[in-house]
């Protein structure tokens, strides 16, 4: 029993440094960003269809427009993040990579001439995806629970993948939230 309790503290260990290391990432690129490069790393987006903006499928999500941007996709981050890998910590690299490739790459080839995209969001409607989708592909008892606890919190979330805001990549939304419903493919049908 007490060996299964230090498991249990060691792989929640795991994940909150993951976790926390991905939002620490994000908040000291912003505030060096924000402080002094007077948004500067913004440039390292996607950019759609520009041979340089493909750096930006692997950038574009550590980077934020501003301070409100990062505090609205904190919160979803850690939520989301956390419930990919908590059946298995590497679900949550596998999905992340997915995301950023399919969601990064769909950015790329559709997103708007001359614009950049940017933000976290990118990951989390991949989370989102894949978290929704899980239970269909994998049929257990546990991912199908989580799939009906994420559609119960996050399901209204969905609506994002709409253009609505010019402001908003509804792009990285969309192609994200693919990424994720193939990563929960993949996962469910292959067992990678």
């Amino acid at each position: 029993m007490r060996e299964n309790k230090k498991e249990q503290l060691a792989i929640i260990k795991k994940q909150a440094t993951i976790l926390g290391g991905f939002v620490a990432t994000f908040w000291v690129l912003e505030i060096i960003d924000q402080v002094f490069l007077n948004n500067a790393l913004n440039r390292l987006g996607i950019r759609p269809r520009n041979l340089i903006g493909l750096r930006g499928i692997i950038l574009a999500p550590f980077l934020h427009g501003n301070f409100a941007h990062l505090i609205s996709n904190t919160i979803p981050f850690l939520t989301l993040g956390w419930l990919v890998m908590v059946q298995e910590i590497k679900d949550f690299w596998f999905v992340t990579l997915i995301t950023m490739l399919v969601g990064g790459g769909g950015i790329w080839v559709f997103g708007a001439t001359n614009s950049v995209h940017i933000g976290a969001s990118i990951l989390i409607f991949g989370y989102l995806g894949f978290l929704l989708f899980r239970g269909y592909f994998q049929r257990d008892v546990r991912s199908i629970s989580l799939s009906l606890l994420v559609t119960f919190l996050y399901g209204g979330l969905v609506w994002g993948v709409l253009p609505a805001d010019p402001r908003i990549s509804w792009q990285g939304h969309l192609f994200g939230f693919i990424g994720g419903f193939i990563a929960a493919r993949m996962i469910g049908k292959h067992n990678y």
